[in-house]
């Protein structure tokens, strides 16, 4: 799920959701691995003197690193196992995101993972309007913004909230800023300050479309299904190429026991970014499960299974798996769903 604010600070912003866990993936302790990547253009025709910018958001925890790809090649180094989110801007073109696996399965002997983006313009997001509350933040709270930044590349948690604190402080209004606090919030499970700083973010620009998905997600996170509705519905208008809003109005529908209408928000989502970080694959399984569809389920879960080899459920989704298809002796149950927190 990637989250881009402003112009001149675009940085990786995502809320989890974490419903299912699925971006823990099983590697040594101290295993690192090389992320290499190459972008292409859907229609073949080079990048030239446009020179994408790339961000890279791990899921799990508040780390976030940037680079420009020079010809369309990028490189992150030293990256934890674990699933990432890959945020690709083209200058003039827009923007696109792909969820990537840095596991053992998909490195090769020296821990290098090699991959091909394809950059599709009629999946990017085409260029936005900057709001005039974003253009009224001033250079000194973007220059805390993006020390900020610097610092959760090196993994500083404690000095990239400085920065973000005196940012705020330097201009109350600076949405991305708040956004930024809310999201290191929630991923350390301050669900309730990271709502306030959603909000917050909200009522000082209501045109920010991160902040207001992110508050969605959080809302799902501390069992405020209900409330967490509107603002999936809200933020699905504004980008439904979107695959984590997708994701998060799915899950909504679930848990209020709409499986029709989970299922096609579900099924939008994994269109989009087939190994989302959420799992759509899992909450589709659980559909298909209740609905007396065990082949649909297995089906799902072979999916997954197969995008996230390296997954700390890949035993028990196998064993269920056997179970849905009559191979083992016992009921055929999903892990239990239940929201993060």
């Amino acid at each position: 799920m990637a989250r881009f604010t402003g112009r001149a600070s675009r940085a990786p912003l995502i809320v989890l959701l974490l419903l299912l866990s699925v971006a823990r993936a099983q590697a040594g302790p101290d295993q690192l691995y090389e992320l290499v990547g190459k972008l292409v253009r859907s229609d073949g025709r080079p990048f030239g003197r446009v020179n994408p910018i790339v961000f890279l958001q791990s899921v799990l925890t508040p780390f976030g690193a940037r680079t420009i790809a020079n010809g369309g090649e990028f490189k992150f180094k030293r990256l934890p196992a674990g699933t990432y989110t890959l945020m690709i801007a083209v200058p003039r073109s827009g923007e696109m995101t792909r969820t990537v696996e840095v596991s053992p399965s998909f490195a090769d002997s020296k821990g290098k993972i090699t991959l091909t983006i394809t950059f599709e313009p009629g999946h990017a997001v085409a260029g936005r309007t900057v709001s005039a509350t974003a253009l009224s933040i001033p250079k000194s709270a973007h220059d805390e913004y993006l020390k900020a930044q610097d610092r959760l590349a090196r993994n500083d948690i404690t000095g990239a909230v400085a920065h973000l604190k005196k940012a705020v402080e330097i201009a109350p209004q600076f949405a991305a800023a708040l956004n930024n606090l809310g999201t290191i919030a929630y991923q350390s499970k301050k669900y309730y300050e990271a709502e306030g700083y959603f909000r917050q973010a909200i009522e000082q620009d209501p045109d920010a479309y991160d902040p207001l998905v992110n508050l969605g997600g959080t809302l799902i996170s501390m069992g405020k299904v209900q409330e967490s509705l509107a603002y999936n519905q809200r933020a699905v208008k504004v980008r439904p190429e979107d695959p984590l809003v997708r994701a998060q109005l799915g899950q909504v529908y679930f848990f209020l026991g709409q499986l029709d209408a989970a299922e096609a928000e579900l099924r939008k989502a994994k269109a989009l970014d087939p190994s989302h970080f959420s799992g759509p694959q899992l909450v589709l399984a659980e559909i298909y499960r209740r609905k007396k569809e065990p082949a649909r389920a297995v089906l799902e879960l072979e999916e997954f299974l197969k995008l996230h080899p390296d997954t700390s459920r890949a035993a028990e989704l196998r064993r269920t798996i056997r179970k849905l298809q009559g191979k083992d002796e016992g009921i055929a149950r999903l892990p239990r769903l239940k929201r993060a927190g």
